[in-house]
């Protein structure tokens, strides 16, 4: 078998700081408010009841538009989301657009720029959009029921935005076909075994793909990385397309993808303790131009709220407790919680670490999965 690159070499061969490394440094923080951060609160934390904000929505004329980042239009966790809050709240008009965040986002500083803003709500992944957004007076400030139990990395002091929901990327892997040789950690994809048999989303695509990469680039060295280059992995748009891959039998191994923490079932996600995955709180965010502020206050409402937030993931509140044999998400430094909010704010290093992994793997092909909505999709 051909010879690995060491554990030893790999670590020292580091990424280098020509590309922001720094950024991607990651410290634990405590999930309280502190009492300064109370003090300067000026909006209170909504008393009302998802009956009554609901019954509140549909006075005010029972419409809802939100612009959610997701890779499909019609499946996914954006899609499914409409599912069930049009079954919860049959009587509101949503419609709930699926595209990529990094085409919602400008889309929607393109209607600011031609006052013709039709979302009343955002839910994407570019984070420091949220920041910025606050920065230019474009989001409305209002705190939800439980607000204050959300972990305080997933809320804007302010109530300018708040997470609604924790998305975790890694590697993947088919569990019938990898048998006892599956990947233990990403130290093994650029294993020989594995080579042709490898999907993955193009980190130069989708920046939390491409933070997962830099990770392991900053964990792992350039040496590492153009092994992983040389495994000819099959690059693919779309963060659900590693498990198509597998699904397919078209792929072993997938990278750049999400997973169930606790999934039993054929796929499972690999997250060894001391490697690096990458996780975050998808922020969601009313405008404060919005045409429906009510009931885009009860899409927040419903999303943080521990009927939305009980189920077999990791929640952004601190009062729903991870299914067993889980820790909060915020308890695993491995997942650099803190770490992507920070990476995602400097955009210049963003670029450049794109243009770097273009270099490793080539140009992003294919059309964009969730379609061409256009410039004014929901109008």
């Amino acid at each position: 078998m051909t010879s690995l690159p060491s554990r030893r070499r790999l670590l020292v061969t580091g990424a280098g700081t020509a590309l922001g490394l720094g950024a991607l440094g990651v410290t634990a923080s405590s999930a309280s408010a502190t009492p300064a951060e109370a003090a300067r609160d000026s909006v209170a934390e909504d008393t009302r009841t998802l009956d009554e904000l609901y019954r509140d929505a549909i006075a005010e004329g029972g419409k809802l538009v939100v612009y959610a980042g997701g890779d499909l239009a019609d499946s996914g966790s954006g899609a499914g989301a409409r599912a069930a809050f049009r079954q919860r709240f049959p009587e509101i008009d949503l419609q709930l657009i699926v595209d990529y965040s990094k085409y919602h986002d400008v889309r929607v500083d393109n209607q600011f720029a031609t006052d013709t803003l039709v979302p009343d709500v955002v839910q994407l992944q570019t984070l420091h959009d949220f920041t910025r957004w606050k920065r230019e007076g474009r989001l409305l400030r209002y705190k939800p029921a439980g607000f204050g139990k959300l972990y305080k990395k997933f809320r804007d002091s302010d109530g300018a935005w708040v997470a609604g929901a924790v998305i975790a990327f890694s590697y993947v892997y088919d569990v019938a076909a990898a048998g006892a040789n599956a990947p233990r950690t990403p130290l093994d994809l650029v294993d020989p075994r594995w080579k042709g048999a490898i999907a993955s989303s193009y980190p130069h695509d989708d920046d939390a793909v491409l933070y997962l990469y830099a990770l392991y680039a900053q964990t792992y060295g350039w040496d590492w990385m153009a092994a992983l280059a040389a495994q000819q992995p099959q690059f693919a748009r779309g963060s659900f397309s590693p498990s198509t891959a597998i699904n397919n039998k078209r792929a072993v191994v997938g990278v750049g993808t999400g997973g169930s923490p606790t999934s039993t079932g054929p796929i499972r996600m690999g997250r060894p303790e001391g490697h690096p995955f990458m996780a975050w709180g998808q922020r969601i965010a009313i405008l404060k131009q919005a045409a429906n502020p009510t009931a885009a206050k009860l899409f927040l409402s419903w999303q943080i709220s521990t009927e939305r937030q009980t189920s077999n993931g990791w929640s952004v509140r601190t009062d729903v407790a991870p299914p067993a044999g889980l820790k909060p998400i915020w308890e695993y430094p491995e997942a650099n919680v803190d770490g992507f909010p920070r990476f995602m704010e400097d955009r210049a290093a963003v670029e450049r670490w794109k243009q770097t992994f273009a270099l490793y793997f080539g140009e992003v092909k294919g059309d964009p999965t969730p379609g061409w909505p256009g410039l004014h999709p929901g109008r």
